[in-house]
């Protein structure tokens, strides 16, 4: 078995296939039900050797009022290390729906100092597809890992920040929520959440990042980015939770775009805060 480094933000299923048994490897499913969606099935297969990466709990800030609120610096390094993260790791992470919650722990690692990460391309689904093999839901226990996290914060937007950003010629903010949430045709799915948008966004709706539950061809992403005129701004994303908008950062990287941040408690937290 030999080592193996991730040299882009994305790999292909036959990639993860190919490299599954590299001794530094380690794959995470990060599935989470849809909160536009009234019937969540969970898969009960996995790809082998997958741990679960647990966003709502584990790597959730857990006295946050917001769900998916990002966690300190010592709750992520201590959680990332029992799951066997360790320095020299290569991490993989998929979900049950394609792209969806994936993109989220693509970008909590990177957001903590660990950049050897990608988000399989189609996920689970795109691997059954291909007749790739699965095992049973299991849990596979591995010995403690030496990660050490480094918490960037320009990765991360806070509410404080976002009166004078939406005032400010030099920032754009994206809004992943679909277009009807963003122009207030339909209620919020959360109970209780008003609809609206933050001031001077734009709406761009993390599926026109995909086709077929995976992410478009970089060429595809470029022409998405390059047709709302973002001239060299710096990029926050947004949507109802903070899980979509890292869709958005994911595909912007991939796109070539560099300065990009997530605002973390996206509209759950400023529709919250906010009349």
């Amino acid at each position: 078995m030999s080592t193996i480094s991730i040299l882009e933000p994305i790999v292909s299923v036959e990639w993860l296939h190919n490299h599954l048994q590299a001794e530094n490897l380690l794959v995470f499913d990060a599935s989470i039900p849809k909160v536009t969606e009234d019937n969540n099935t969970s898969n009960e297969k996995q790809i082998p050797g997958t741990q679960f990466f647990d966003l709502k709990k584990n790597f959730s800030e857990p006295d946050s009022p917001f769900p998916n609120t990002i966690p300190g610096q010592k709750q992520f390094q201590d959680e990332a290390r029992k799951l066997c993260v360790n320095k020299d790791s290569a991490i993989v992470v998929y979900d049950d729906k394609g792209i969806y919650s994936s993109a989220r722990v693509w970008w909590l690692f990177k957001t903590f100092g660990f950049n050897n990460v990608a988000v399989l391309n189609g996920g689970l689904p795109e691997w059954i597809a291909k007749g790739f093999k699965t095992e049973n839901k299991q849990e596979h226990k591995k010995a403690s890992g030496n990660f050490e996290a480094h918490f960037n914060q320009n990765n991360v937007v806070y509410f404080d920040a976002l009166e004078s950003i939406s005032k400010d010629s030099n920032y754009t903010i994206l809004d992943a929520r679909s277009e009807a949430r963003f122009n207030c045709k339909v209620p919020e799915p959360r109970a209780g959440l008003r609809s609206g948008i933050i001031p001077n966004s734009k709406n761009l709706p993390f599926e026109a990042c995909l086709e077929n539950n995976k992410l478009k061809s970089t060429s595809d992403l470029k022409s998405i980015f390059e047709n709302l005129n973002l001239k060299d701004n710096t990029l926050i994303f947004s949507c109802g939770s903070g899980l979509t908008a890292c869709i958005l950062d994911l595909a912007a990287t991939v796109a070539g775009y560099e300065s990009l941040k997530v605002y973390d408690g996206s509209w759950t937290e400023y529709g919250s805060l906010t009349d």
